[in-house]
């Protein structure tokens, strides 16, 4: 099993920081390197509690799909997503905010394991944990890049 851990400062409003999260058309554009797109469920615009959203994206060379559920919601504190369908034996993404000093701290907490038991912990070993891990972090980039300037309006409006 894989645990992430990421944290990301960033000076913008705690709403606004929460929303930008949970935007579909946001994490399109930042995983624009694997093509992911949303091929079912909510598939544009912001996501929330009980919706489901199917991606589909190449990752090593393959076309993988990944149906997550929204399965807890305290805006603008806290969501989770949880793995419904998809190529892993479990995942569960948990987003936690909290103002601190001026800023919006976003927590991520990304729990997966991969199946196949002893291959599976390999691959998890040389290849999964990296591979998410940047997935991650380019989407809270991509994130604090938007919350930060006037981008933000693209994905909440005004």
């Amino acid at each position: 099993m894989v645990r992430i851990e990421l944290s990301t400062s960033i000076a913008a409003p705690i709403e606004r920081c929460f929303d930008l999260s949970r935007s579909i058309d946001l994490h399109m554009g930042a995983t624009n390197r694997t093509g992911e797109r949303a091929i079912g469920g909510v598939v544009a615009g912001l996501v929330g509690l009980g919706q489901e959203v199917a991606w589909q994206g190449r990752h090593f060379g393959l076309t993988f799909t990944h149906t997550s559920r929204i399965t807890a919601f305290d805006r603008p504190h806290y969501f989770q997503d949880s793995m419904v369908r998809g190529r892993f034996k479990s995942y569960c993404h948990d987003h936690f905010f909290e103002e601190c000093d001026g800023c919006t701290l976003m927590r991520d907490l990304m729990v997966f394991e991969a199946p196949l038991g002893l291959p599976g912990k390999i691959a998890e070993s040389l290849l999964l944990r990296s591979h998410m891990w940047n997935l991650l972090r380019r989407r809270n980039e991509a994130i604090k890049q938007a919350a930060e300037s006037d981008h933000w309006q693209t994905y909440l409006g005004d």
